[in-house]
């Protein structure tokens, strides 16, 4: 079996290949598929722990405290107990709930996390789909998280709950617009909704640089639309715990709590991602220019190791967010995107458009 650091596709290509040796077309696809689905499994799980302490410890050092040390060598462990005890909590029904959609909602957050985090590529050869509207499928297929959101919120018959849902649907809604279009910006400036297609065309110099003026501001506005449609710190008002005890998932217990938990977690990854893979080149190491030297380092270190390395600094400067600014009103919050960052996004379009029609970008 080959296997390269550098690039994947060996490695997939035998394991297709070991396969349909032995069997047909059919059951082949079946065990991919199996594969592909217990590696994301594996990915969600392991990784939403891992952000989780990630993030006590980002929130530990800007109080200047210590954060979890206590379970396992740096309290590495802790967010493996806690996930523990979440899976043995008993699962608590209210009692005019309606029961189907109560429980029906944790499964449409959870799957549309999924669908988005599909197409995501973390390095050469390392996805499972690349088509030709990548970034339009990211884009959609989050945005139905809102309806789990919603019907959460409702179907606890909780009123608590249901301002939580109400608020959150607003949010979410609202700021899809400014995500959306900052990720238009870059589409009009990379000539594809491809993803695979908009990394490649970073191999030499990453958009963030290329593309000037628009490019920073369209890359702002996506970091704090996308902060806002993820409903953390300091747009978390639709879980305000001093309001609202938790917000549009008060009345839920267990693994369906954790199901939320982890999708608001592997939402910032996507969220990340999609600002790695649009503006700072996905898996592409740094280059400028003639630097042959310079550019050759770059070259040594793997694209997996890169991609990972924006991602984490963009989840850094999210958690930043969360733990220096507080918490907005909700009237304050939909100001910010009616007022401002709409219309920023719409004459950054314009300003984008002219910076590719006149060839102003490097």
């Amino acid at each position: 079996m080959a296997f390269n650091i550098y690039d994947f596709t060996p490695l997939t290509k035998s394991i297709h290949d070991s396969l349909s040796a032995s069997l047909n077309p059919t059951a082949t696809l079946a065990v991919e598929w199996l594969i592909v689905g217990v590696a994301y499994l594996l990915f969600v799980a392991l990784f939403g722990l891992f952000l989780v302490y990630a993030e006590r410890k980002v929130c530990a050092a800007f109080q200047q405290r210590l954060g979890p040390m206590r379970v396992g060598p740096w309290g590495l462990l802790q967010t493996i107990a806690d996930f523990i005890k979440l899976l043995m909590k008993e699962l608590i029904t209210p009692k005019r709930a309606d029961k189907f959609l109560y429980n029906l909602a944790p499964f449409i957050v959870i799957i549309a996390t999924f669908m988005a985090i599909s197409v995501i590529p973390f390095a050469p050869g390392l996805a499972s789909f690349d088509f030709d509207i990548g970034v339009f499928f990211v884009t959609a297929v989050s945005s139905v998280s809102v309806i789990g959101v919603l019907l959460a919120g409702w179907s606890s018959n909780n009123k608590y709950s249901l301002i939580g849902a109400m608020r959150s649907g607003a949010q979410i809604v609202s700021y899809e617009l400014s995500v959306g279009l900052a990720l238009i910006t870059m589409i009009i400036f990379a000539g594809t909704m491809q993803i695979s297609g908009i990394i490649e065309g970073q191999r030499d110099l990453w958009f963030i640089f290329r593309g000037h003026v628009p490019a920073v501001i369209a890359f702002l506005v996506f970091v704090i639309a996308g902060t806002a449609e993820t409903n953390r710190g300091p747009f978390d008002l639709a879980e305000a715990e001093s309001e609202l005890t938790a917000g549009f998932h008060t009345e839920y217990s267990g693994i369906k709590f954790a199901f939320f938990f982890l999708a608001e977690y592997i939402n910032l990854f996507i969220v990340a991602a999609m600002a790695t893979i649009v503006f700072l080149g996905g898996w592409m190491p740094l280059h400028f220019g003639q630097f042959e030297a310079f550019n050759g380092v770059m070259d040594l270190i793997p694209g997996l190791i890169w991609f990972f390395l924006k991602v984490f600094a963009v989840i850094f400067l999210m958690m930043w967010f969360k733990w220096t600014f507080p918490r907005l009103r909700v009237d304050h919050i939909l100001n910010l995107e009616w007022k401002y960052l709409l219309p920023i996004n719409l004459m950054n379009i314009i300003l984008m458009t002219l910076v590719v029609l006149l060839g102003l970008h490097f």
